[in-house]
């Protein structure tokens, strides 16, 4: 070996080494992915649910765990070339936002485990074999369906005569299209119409809100999808300028200026995902841990929306409100 071609080797070693060091984790550090398809500025606070749950349970980033973070930034595209990073960095315990992304983590890998929460349908989307039994490397938090029929129901108590509803859903997610068909099966018995909106990301808003002020339904309400969700300041706005009733799937949209809410807490839904996380650090096996649902459900109703719509919500139905906000 001559002089140039040793002092090249000895270069790359003390380059590289640095890079080596940093990939090795700690000893007793655990490493947890986390991906979704949102934007970091409007995911973070399911992230932010996540952390707290594992803070409760003992888990500390920095000193037992670390967690690397992939959004997607609403392009749900990306969402199998992110998983795939966190599957190669590697992570022990894979979890998820939403429908798209699970899917898009288990296609990624059959042996690192997964969590996901805000999803609906996962036996129906072939995430899990069952809720009792998931069988597999996934389990998780998951909706419920009949909570898709109540959001109608109470649509129309607050306005009596509802005939016609839209609903923007993500087509891309087949939770989402399992939902939309929930929806559709829940109107159909109530003699509501329901008009189906797609949305797949940022550039179909032109399209989506224009038919829907074309065609000016009675009110609006969107999927519990995680993508769709990531926007509702704009779906809100818009609504509000259309002057629409609205009901939607996270308390989030009624803080915003939504007119209502029923349904699962979300955070809670991530806060009980880190359970999960605890589980399988301790070493639980995905497939023994049944999927898990939720068994409290809240109502909210934003009533200065209501004055500003006109709209005088009955007594009746503000004696049901777990929250009301003025």
């Amino acid at each position: 070996m001559d002089r140039r071609t040793f002092i090249a080797s000895m270069v790359g070693a003390v380059l590289s080494a640095p890079l080596a060091a940093d990939a090795q984790q700690p000893k007793g550090m655990r490493r947890i992915g986390w991906l979704s398809p949102a934007s970091a500025a409007e995911g973070l606070p399911n992230l932010e649910a996540l952390r707290a749950g594992l803070r409760e349970l003992g888990y500390v980033e920095g000193r037992n765990i670390t967690i690397e973070a992939r959004w997607a930034d609403g392009r749900s595209e990306r969402l199998p070339q992110l998983a795939a990073e966190l599957v190669r960095l590697p992570v022990d315990v894979l979890c998820t936002s939403g429908s798209p992304a699970s899917g898009a983590a288990k296609k990624a890998t059959f042996a690192i485990p997964i969590v996901f929460a805000n999803v609906a349908f996962p036996d129906q989307t072939g995430l899990v074999a069952s809720y009792p039994r998931p069988g597999g490397n996934v389990t998780g938090v998951a909706f419920i369906g009949p909570e898709y029929g109540k959001r109608l129901e109470l649509l129309r108590d607050a306005r009596p005569g509802l005939s016609r509803v839209a609903l923007i859903y993500n087509p891309d997610n087949p939770a989402s299209v399992l939902a939309l068909q929930e929806t559709q099966r829940w109107a159909t018995e109530m003699k509501i119409r329901l008009e189906p909106h797609k949305f797949r990301g940022p550039d179909d808003f032109d399209a989506v809100f224009g038919a829907i002020a074309g065609k000016r339904p009675d009110a609006l309400m969107t999927t519990a999808d995680p993508l769709i969700a990531s926007y509702r300041a704009r779906i809100v706005d818009f609504t509000a300028k259309q002057r629409l009733l609205s009901m939607y799937p996270t308390r989030d949209f009624v803080v915003a200026g939504g007119l209502m809410f029923y349904g699962g807490s979300i955070p809670e839904m991530y806060r009980r995902a880190a359970v999960y996380v605890d589980r399988i650090l301790k070493g639980a096996k995905p497939a023994d841990l049944p999927v898990e649902q939720p068994i409290k459900f809240d109502m909210v109703i934003n009533l200065k929306t209501a004055k500003t719509l006109g709209l005088t919500i009955p007594q009746s139905l503000l004696l049901r409100a777990d929250e009301v906000i003025q």
